[in-house]
């Protein structure tokens, strides 16, 4: 484990060494496939998405000096992936959840909402995520290139577990060499790679008032359950969990989630949120500062600004299987953060059915929240009455 408690000022707050470089890849199982999904269902402008979702995470890492990055809005990406909602409409989209969060967090409304929320319904969010992240890497991430991903996956998970706490060598580095090895050892297409390299910049995109309905109705709705659950309030309780000498207000949260989705769609970007799954995977593998956040959104600046005319090539280097591991490390990080409730078993379980709600339910986080808070004032309520002495 890498400790900077001791370290002052912006040393504390951000670092540049192998930990941060191996944990800044713990968040691109996740992003990668949902960023190419949206690329290819839509309008959307290759350079402007990679290059405005990496300066979000550079910014974000200077203003946290945590490792807590930007993610694309899932429920927002599902949605534009399946039904190829134009940019248009998706821009919208992001001008709208972010005038809903600004207003919800200037009005003291996001505090509200979470003081009525019990930590065991968070625990069963952030249980919930863990579950949803670990599905996806065993279903669709490890098995995508037959019996030869699931020996890669195999021999990426096997380097983790015997560099894990190597003094010299993160085992995250050793996951991505082994990603790249492979992809040299299959055909990686350096040639065109190359010869494809072109400077380009994002394009102004201007506020279309019409859509902003489309993109309530379309998009921010249905998002809004999740980004208060996941973006916010698990996001928040992650942060103490991790780094509880250094908290972070939720009216910060909520500020910059709005922000950046302001901001965001006038340069072309994709609508963002915070997250507790890319803390999480940030933190597991080694990240524990800024810098790793900084380093990550590099990654995405550098590829939008030379190499997005031939991005499909160059994320050959990033197999499947193992963004799958990938993923799966980071669900783990989230999945053992129940491990504090295991001493209430009320709590334990109330914690249990929300996860498995909001992995398995339509809007599974929003009935998530409510039955489980439903759940633990009623036990609360009845509790006391039954405790009460009974009048003869």
């Amino acid at each position: 484990m890498v400790s900077v408690q001791n370290t002052p000022g912006l040393l504390k707050r951000l670092q540049f060494n192998r930990h941060e470089l191996a944990g800044s890849f713990g968040d691109i199982g996740t992003d990668l496939p949902l960023i190419l999904g949206m690329l290819m269902a839509t309008d959307l402008r290759a350079a402007s998405v990679l290059i405005v979702f990496g300066v979000l995470q550079i910014l974000t890492g200077l203003i946290y000096g945590l490792p807590m990055p930007m993610q694309p809005l899932k429920a927002m990406a599902v949605l534009i992936i399946t039904q190829h909602i134009s940019a248009d409409v998706v821009h919208a989209g992001g001008w709208v959840i972010g005038g809903i969060m600004f207003l919800l967090t200037l009005t003291g409304l996001l505090e509200r909402l979470v003081r009525l929320i019990p930590e065991c319904v968070v625990r069963g969010i952030q249980f919930g995520l863990g579950l949803s992240l670990a599905s996806l890497a065993l279903k669709n991430y490890v098995p995508a290139m037959g019996t030869p991903g699931y020996v890669l996956a195999a021999v990426g998970f096997l380097g983790l577990l015997a560099f894990w706490n190597h003094p010299r060598l993160p085992a995250g580095l050793v996951l991505i060499a082994l990603g790249f090895a492979y992809a040299l050892i299959s055909g990686l297409p350096l040639p065109e790679i190359a010869s494809g390299v072109a400077f380009q910049l994002p394009a102004l995109e201007l506020p279309k008032p019409d859509l902003f309905w489309t993109g309530l109705v379309l998009l921010a709705l249905p998002q809004l359950p999740l980004s208060l659950s996941n973006s916010v309030i698990a996001t928040e309780k992650t942060v103490r969990d991790l780094f509880p000498e250094r908290p972070v207000g939720l009216r910060k949260i909520g500020f910059t989630y709005a922000a950046a989705n302001l901001l965001a769609p006038f340069f072309g970007g994709i609508p963002v949120c915070h997250g507790c799954g890319g803390l999480a995977g940030h933190y597991a593998f080694g990240a524990r500062t800024g810098g790793s956040v900084v380093i990550y959104g590099s990654f995405y600046l550098v590829l939008g600004l030379f190499f997005s005319g031939v991005l499909d090539q160059v994320l050959l280097v990033f197999p499947k299987p193992i963004l799958g591991v990938v993923l799966l490390v980071e669900s783990l990080a989230l999945l053992r953060l129940i491990q504090d409730q295991a001493a209430l078993p009320r709590s334990l379980l109330i914690a249990l059915l929300v996860g498995v709600l909001a992995l398995t339910l339509p809007q599974g986080y929003l009935v998530g929240i409510v039955t489980g808070c439903v759940v633990y004032y009623g036990f609360k309520a009845f509790g006391a009455a039954a405790s009460q002495p009974t009048k003869n």
